[in-house]
């Protein structure tokens, strides 16, 4: 879970920078993205298998032009 403690010297502006930078890496808005509407597994099958093809190619890409 994230979160910021502040001292008396703190920047209000760089602890909420840390604490978004907190909650990016934690991953809870794009859960809460995913989980705002209900989602069928059949559906969530074929978003995983896309994201893992879009993943193949531009790795393929990469791999081509470097």
């Amino acid at each position: 879970m994230p979160g910021v403690f502040l001292e008396e010297s703190d920047n209000f502006d760089a602890a909420l920078r840390r604490f978004k930078k907190q909650v990016e890496k934690a991953g809870i808005l794009s859960e809460l993205k995913k989980r705002q509407h209900y989602e069928k597994p059949s559906v969530q099958r074929k978003k995983k298998k896309a994201a893992a093809r879009k993943r193949l190619l531009k790795k393929m890409r990469k791999m081509n032009m470097g």
